[in-house]
């Protein structure tokens, strides 16, 4: 399999891609970054995608680098040149290269744009999600704009660091007043004991996690109960289900934190549930399935 990558206008072998020096992502963390699951070759919720990287390029006040058509043709190509079957698209845009100085630079200068397609193995997942993963918790040392999707993410790196040395899965990040924000990769859910399935509310303080969008829709549609408020971490600790999610865990449950079980210690029904609509729903968009033999299986 090839590895390529797509680099202003060019899609190139991986060892020979480059970008210059003073690219502001480089300089300063001035961009944005987008993160997309390929399945069977197809990119899952690509139009989601596309309207929260345009609010973080309108937030940031970056140009696009071209339309939503054009750059679904560029990152089509960019997989199929690459043979991924089953994985990720990394896409980039920066405010583009010049130099270093802490305005902006002149409204003319193209923004820069890269991507990368990589294989990954979701149906390593479901046995994962039978058993579920362990997190941690730490303080949250992020700027106040996380709902913007930026390359800044060095708060989060030194998190997922911390729960990688812990042996844990994820780390999940608390504010100073005690509130849950989210994982260092994922958006955090718990379950209430009376069944009630929560999730913070959308503001500045959390990433508007696409599969949160999605799966809120994909539970309220199955009849289950779903709130979007803010829980401090006594109530995350005393969950009786605790599950996160990410591009590249579309639903794990989570069965301890700091070394405490939640709830028996193994994935709830609420988790469980929310796992199987997940997987529904990608096979419904892309025709793929975790199952051995499936279309567009590895």
């Amino acid at each position: 399999m090839p590895r390529l990558a797509y680099v202003n206008g060019r899609i190139v072998p991986l060892a020979q891609a480059s970008v210059s020096i003073e690219d502001r992502a480089y300089l300063f963390a001035d961009g944005i970054y987008e993160v997309a699951s390929i399945f069977g070759g197809a990119l899952f919720d690509w139009p989601l995608h596309l309207e929260r990287m345009a609010r973080s390029l309108n937030e940031l006040q970056i140009r696009a680098p071209m339309s939503d058509a054009a750059l679904r043709i560029a990152a089509e190509r960019l997989i199929r040149k690459s043979g991924v079957s089953t994985g990720m698209l990394y896409l980039q845009i920066t405010r583009g290269a010049a130099r270093r100085d802490h305005a902006f630079p002149d409204a003319r200068t193209p923004p820069g744009l890269s991507m990368i397609a990589r294989p990954f193995d979701f149906s390593r997942r479901v046995p994962e999600q039978q058993v579920g993963m362990t997190a941690i918790t730490a303080a949250d040392q992020r700027w106040s704009r996380r709902d913007i999707k930026s390359v800044a993410l060095l708060p989060n790196v030194i998190a997922k660091q911390a729960g990688k040395e812990a042996g844990a899965y994820e780390t999940i990040m608390i504010d100073p007043d005690g509130t849950v924000t989210e994982g260092s990769s994922t958006t955090v859910w718990v379950v209430d004991r009376d069944g009630t399935i929560v999730t913070r509310p959308l503001s500045h303080a959390v990433l508007p996690g696409l599969k949160r969008r999605r799966l809120i829709g994909l539970l309220e549609d199955a009849g289950e109960t779903v709130a979007e408020r803010s829980y401090d971490v006594a109530a995350l600790k005393d969950a009786a289900e605790v599950f996160v999610t990410s591009t590249s865990s579309p639903v794990m449950p989570i069965v301890s934190i700091g070394g405490e079980a939640v709830g028996d210690g193994t994935p709830g029904p609420a988790s469980l549930t929310a796992c199987r609509l997940m997987w529904e729903e990608i096979e419904r968009q892309t025709g793929w399935t975790p199952r051995a033999g499936s279309p567009g299986g590895d």
